[in-house]
């Protein structure tokens, strides 16, 4: 990946072969596994104000606050930018994962548990 590009951990529920080519299975592991394991290695864009992205719930349905907290655990324990986690309505977090560099398939059965990262320039 280079800085720019965008990765997607998705959730068990997520159509991932539908909305993008590039698909890594981790069935066995959760969203916040896989973020404790791809940000040692992933610098975050610093360039970018929102380069951490979740998907907004539809009307009528409600986000886990715990999900999300974990996210902000795993962002704290390995970002130095620890950057606030911003959200994407349904579609339009579609359209990115179109475009993203690749999807992570993961076992979590958390609703609206799915996450974008956007690279940024690895530090020397």
């Amino acid at each position: 990946m280079g800085h720019g590009e965008e990765l997607v951990i998705a959730d068990g529920h997520f159509p991932t072969h539908q909305f993008n080519d590039t698909v890594v299975r981790a069935d066995g592991l959760s969203v916040a596994d896989m973020l404790d394991a791809i940000l040692p290695l992933l610098e975050l864009d610093a360039y970018d104000p929102a380069p951490v992205i979740t998907m907004e719930a539809v009307e009528g349905d409600s986000l886990d606050p715990k999900v999300e907290g974990s996210y902000a655990a795993a962002i704290e324990r390995h970002s130095d930018l620890n950057p606030k986690i911003s959200r994407l309505e349904r579609f339009a977090f579609y359209d990115r994962v179109e475009k993203a560099h690749a999807v992570v398939a993961t076992g979590d059965l958390n609703k609206y548990a799915n996450i974008i990262l956007k690279k940024g320039v690895t530090p020397v």
